[in-house]
Parts: C-alpha cells; structure tokens; sequence
C-alpha cells in the first residue's frame, strides 16, 4: 500500500500506539486513518454423488491464474455480507453450475504463508446438471481412484480429498465424517503452488 484509500495521502508502515504489528498508517495529520489487512477467506464444497454404492466428487479444471489447467474443488473468496455457506454455494454455482445441498463444514485450512484460511463443506449434488462457469475450463465427476492426483491445483485441495476419502473408510466401519483442521506449511512441491 502507497496511498491511503481514505484521503490519497501517502502511508507509512508503523506500529501504531497501542498496538504490536506495523501497520500502513496515513502519513496526514487530518485523516491518520490505520488501515488493517486481515487474512482472506477461501470457501468451497465438496460436491459428491453416490449411485450404486459408487462415489463421486466433482471437480473444476482452472481457466484462470494462478495453476490454470489444474484440477480443484469448486471455491473461491468469501465476499461481504455473505455467510461462510451462503459463499461455498454460491462459489460451487459460479464455478461448476452445480445444485447441491450443503452438508457440515469439514476442513479449515490455514495457509498463512499467502494470508488465507480455506474451508469446505461436504455438499451433496442434487442433479447431474453442471457446466463450467467462467472460470472453469472443464468439470468433470471422478471416483476416487480416478482424481488426478498429481494435477491438483493446491495443497489445500489435496488435503481436503485425502481427508475425505480417510474418513470415507471410517464410515463403512460405522463411523462419520469428522471436521478437520490444519496448518498448511510450505514445502518442496509447493514452492509452485500459492496456496
């Protein structure tokens, strides 16, 4: 940030009075508005369905930067003034032109390298009438032994499948679904990927 969004002045990176991080502050003694950046809330689902006792999960291949052409679960950026569900629907309708019934939330991932904390709640598909949105190349229904592992768009993606496909296990033993959360840290492969 250069400029304050309030008044235009310059900004100045400070630890404000009170306070323990820097932050952009404006530089005018009329305005000195401290101007807070929080981290980014990345929602989607995990659209599933089952027939004949064989699952499902529906995936989008990216139009967009970053990792176009790679495979993701339908999400995307929570905006104003919607809930946490009210986003990973409207994310799954915009990027898969999906219907789906929305389950309980099931990972929270924090990837605070980029800022972000990803969440995604198992969803149920209520039709087989999908479309990719504008940005989705394809979208496309796999097994599990047919995801494209190695052409996942990020760590969080994976992370959440790998979850859901364990816990998939746990209920033909009579278990549940659980809720999930972990840090994703950065590693080797990762160095391509901004999340």
């Amino acid at each position: 940030m250069k400029f304050c969004p309030e008044c235009a002045s310059p900004v100045s990176l400070s630890i404000p009075a009170g306070d323990n991080r820097p932050r952009y502050v404006c530089t005018s003694s009329s305005c000195a508005t401290i101007h807070y950046q929080n981290p980014k809330m990345v929602l989607g689902s995990i659209p599933v369905w089952e027939r004949d006792g064989q699952l499902q999960v529906l995936l989008c291949k990216r139009a967009i930067e970053p990792r176009y052409g790679y495979w993701t679960l339908p999400a995307g950026f929570m905006e104003n003034n919607e809930t946490t569900g009210e986003a990973a629907l409207r994310e799954t309708q915009e990027e898969a032109g999906a219907n789906i019934k929305l389950g309980k939330l099931f990972t929270l991932l924090n990837v605070a390298r980029v800022h972000q904390v990803h969440m995604f709640y198992l969803a149920e598909l209520l039709d087989l009438d999908f479309a990719p949105g504008e940005e989705s190349l394809e979208v496309k229904m796999f097994t599990e032994q047919e995801i494209p592992w190695d052409d996942l768009a990020f760590p969080t993606i994976r992370t959440t499948l790998e979850l859901f496909f364990a816990d998939r296990v746990n209920i033909r033993e009579g278990g549940s679904y659980g809720f999930h959360t972990q840090d994703i840290i950065r590693n080797m492969r990762s160095d391509l990927d901004p999340t």
